[in-house]
């Protein structure tokens, strides 16, 4: 009885990662929508990859600011 209730057992879980595959393999992208959602990704644009840069290296330089003083701005904006 066991050994009927493990082979049970196995073959629920092979059908179910079977169905998971098959699942998988529906919805995911085909290799020319993927190449078009890459093509259309912001990065793939100069110009705004440019402006990611440039939002990118200001915080960064307020976080570097931030770091290197002891004042604690959150405290200055609780409500009293």
């Amino acid at each position: 009885m066991s050994a009927l209730r493990t082979i049970i057992n196995s073959s629920a879980l092979i059908a179910c990662l079977g169905l998971g595959y098959g699942m998988w393999t529906m919805i995911a992208p085909g290799e020319e929508r993927r190449k078009e959602l890459i093509k259309n990704l912001p990065e793939s644009n100069p110009m705004r990859m440019e402006e990611t840069r440039k939002r990118n290296a200001l915080v960064m330089q307020a976080l570097k600011e931030a770091a290197e003083t002891d004042d604690n701005i959150a405290r200055g904006l609780r409500s009293k």
